[in-house]
């Protein structure tokens, strides 16, 4: 079981972080074999055999092979590797998108030009719209903090007459 992390409170989210990329594997491993020509073929000829190519989790290949892109990515999919499957289905990312946010591509379009999500009702999932625990910790605050200055270093190369003289 992966452990809890504080982003992990944050809706709609699903982090690709080491613990996501190690489960995750066989569907990236997949996705990237979509790049070539022939494999795309053999895949769409026979979708259920061709993933058994992959060591995948049967969640796993029931989530490819429904396209439940969301799933894919809480089963450990990266994004920009689960996109390639889109693309072999002929869609764009937008499509994608709009997919993954239960809008239409024009509804995804317009949300996204009127600035995307709001944020209310979309805070975390644990808190009852109060912001996720990762901003609420702090982290917000302190990846925000203003950095010391560097000591200024001293501008002048040559050494003291003092130090000169004393060394004739």
């Amino acid at each position: 079981m992966a452990r809890k992390q504080v982003y992990d409170d944050i809706p709609g989210t699903f982090v690709f972080d080491a613990e996501r990329s190690r489960q995750g594997f066989g569907i990236n491993m997949f996705c990237m074999s979509l790049m070539k020509d022939e494999n795309r073929k053999a895949f769409k000829a026979n979708e259920p055999e061709y993933l058994k190519r992959f060591r995948l989790t049967p969640e796993q290949t029931e989530a490819i092979l429904k396209r439940d892109y969301n799933r894919m990515l809480e089963l450990g999919g990266n994004i920009y590797f689960t996109a390639k499957l889109g693309a072999t289905d002929g869609h764009s990312f937008q499509h994608l998108a709009a997919l993954m946010t239960g809008n239409t591509q024009e509804g995804y379009a317009k949300m996204m030009l009127g600035g995307g999500r709001s944020v209310e009702g979309n805070r975390s999932r644990s808190g009852k719209n109060e912001p996720s625990a990762f901003i609420a910790g702090g982290a917000a605050k302190k990846a925000a903090k203003p950095k010391a200055k560097p000591k200024a270093k001293s501008k002048s190369k040559t050494k003291s007459k003092s130090h000169s003289a004393k060394r004739k």
